[in-house]
């Protein structure tokens, strides 16, 4: 396409939306000029889908459950009275409860004020806040946010050891609707002990987040917590970032949490807009559609060009890959939808896979992310008149050519900066980008029965972790093979799942398992450590 030409496509394809401080350019993806107009009966079922959900249907079938989260930032718009009143008293708890931390009224067990935090969660209950402590943090916040967010012992070693001797004033969020997700409840385990090992009661430095009556909101009250927080079951993890999950941790840290509520809430407001043409989402969702036929054949690469927004893609990756990674649609049918999403940030991705997405299979398509503002204060000129953001914005606009000329679809999204209230946007627009898409190709994005058939498997394996290793201890000094122990306790179809479960044992001295390796590493020995 001439210059020319291609001016007029990106003054018919940019969106200004000031109001939100963002910009969306979809002129580089290669739908043709008609396609919005052409998907307007489409868009229309997607809107009234939307409407209803923001209604209080019932959105999730498998769980009996509403989905929201829109409610979250507009509360005057939840279905009852109730639950508006519950979640603008949340916010004023969530608020007072961070004013007395910071005061120093509630304190840590030994004096003094809380100069950190540990948050324990999963997905969802990390990924938002993880994704807004480091796009927002600063040397001037009260508080320093760490994370679990794995049941991986040597990465929780490595949390603590960055903590240190601040584990006295060292403030302990524990985050899990149901109170009895495996990752977390042994997250809190381990900070539990860790505390007990420094001397101080773990109690009073927790706060639990949950459903009211789980089994980590029962504990939290017979054991005296400094706080309990609700979660509801009409929030669903990947979009509980603008509930306590993702507000408690930011107000803590110091981040604004009122312009973040406000930047969703204003966002929102515009992507009701049933209008293919202005409504932000809807364009993102349409041009989704697409790039990947509607059926996941193009992945999503998030390219931020800021080094404040390199988390938003491990975000994005739950948002978009739970909601749309389903097998069956709305009526039943196989059809295995999805767009798996990846990134980098630039201009690293420059140095890393951009020859791929220049050259390559072109199976993706490219969603930058462009912040305006590049630091408080005057910059250095590192050449005559350019500093090292020009050069920043200098390399997005290259890559962005460069892959075009190349016939490769991409779409811009400018921010003017990021702060709170951008941020608040930005999640706003995704999520409803992610539920039009999902109304397009005709799936429900608010449940994930593939994540529980996970869970379910792993209880299985433990379950049969807990055979294998009784049937070893019961016969101290002799040495099997794994064929040999699966035969034993009658699980022969499972005899890999035992070979594997004896060499995580071997390899760790907890289970006191010994291990004699064989050429054939298959047919090596386990035996007992016990006597």
């Amino acid at each position: 396409m001439e210059k020319p030409a291609l001016w007029e496509r990106y003054k018919n394809n940019l969106n200004c939306y000031p109001e939100i401080g963002l910009m969306l350019d979809v002129s580089r993806m290669s739908y043709p000029d008609d396609f919005f107009q052409a998907m307007e009966p489409f868009m229309l079922k997607a809107y009234r889908a939307m409407a209803d959900l923001e209604d209080g249907s019932l959105a999730n079938p498998d769980e009996g459950r509403m989905v929201g989260h829109y409610w979250l930032r507009t509360p005057y718009l939840a279905p009852s009275a109730d639950i508006t009143k519950a979640i603008q008293a949340t916010i004023a708890d969530v608020k007072d409860f961070t004013a007395r931390v910071h005061r120093g009224e509630i304190a840590p067990e030994q004096g003094g004020r809380f100069s950190r935090l540990l948050l324990i969660g999963i997905g969802g209950s990390a990924l938002g806040p993880q994704f807004i402590a480091d796009a927002l943090a600063s040397t001037a916040d009260p508080i320093q946010p760490f994370f679990f967010d794995n049941t991986d012992p040597d990465g929780m070693d490595r949390v603590l050891s960055l903590i240190g001797d601040s584990l006295a004033e060292t403030l302990t969020l524990v985050i899990s609707k149901s109170g009895g997700t495996k990752e977390t409840r042994n997250g809190m385990l381990e900070a539990a002990r860790a505390y007990e090992k420094a001397g101080l009661e773990f109690p009073r430095h927790a706060v639990a987040v949950t459903g009211v009556g789980s089994e980590l909101d029962r504990l939290a009250s017979e054991q005296g917590w400094l706080g309990r927080f609700p979660m509801w079951d009409w929030v669903g993890g990947r979009t509980s970032v603008t509930s306590v999950v993702g507000l408690l941790p930011a107000a803590l840290q110091g981040v604004d949490i009122d312009a973040f509520l406000e930047g969703a809430s204003s966002c929102d407001a515009l992507t009701r807009m049933p209008s293919n043409h202005t409504n932000p989402a809807a364009r993102m969702a349409l041009a989704w559609f697409h790039a990947t036929g509607g059926k996941g054949t193009r992945d999503m690469v998030i390219l931020p060009y800021k080094d404040r927004l390199l988390l938003f893609g491990r975000y994005l990756q739950q948002l978009v890959m739970e909601s749309l990674g389903k097998g069956k649609d709305l009526s039943g049918n196989q059809v295995h939808q999805g767009i798996a999403v990846y990134g980098n940030k630039g201009s690293t991705d420059q140095h890393a896979f951009v020859q791929q997405l220049r050259d390559g299979v072109d199976n993706f398509f490219v969603t930058f992310l462009e912040v305006l503002h590049d630091r408080e204060g005057e910059s250095l000129r590192v050449d005559p008149e350019v500093t090292c953001g020009d050069y920043l914005s200098g390399f997005l606009q290259g890559t962005r050519q460069a892959l075009y000329e190349n016939g490769r679809q991409s779409l811009t999204i400018t921010l003017d900066r990021v702060d709170a209230r951008s941020l608040g946007a930005l999640v706003a627009l995704y999520e409803r980008a992610v539920g039009f898409y999902a109304s397009l190709v005709g799936i429900n994005a608010y449940h994930q029965p593939g994540v529980e058939a996970g869970k379910q498997a792993a209880t299985t394996v433990l379950k049969l972790q807990r055979h294998v290793l009784a049937h070893l201890h019961a016969n101290p000094g002799r040495s099997m093979t794994a064929e040999e122990i699966a035969t034993a306790i009658g699980a022969s179809e499972e005899v890999e799942t035992v070979f594997r479960i004896l060499l995580h044992a071997a390899a760790n001295e907890d289970h006191q398992i010994s291990l004699e390796r064989k050429k054939a590493c298959w047919s090596s020995r386990f035996s007992s450590n016990c006597r």
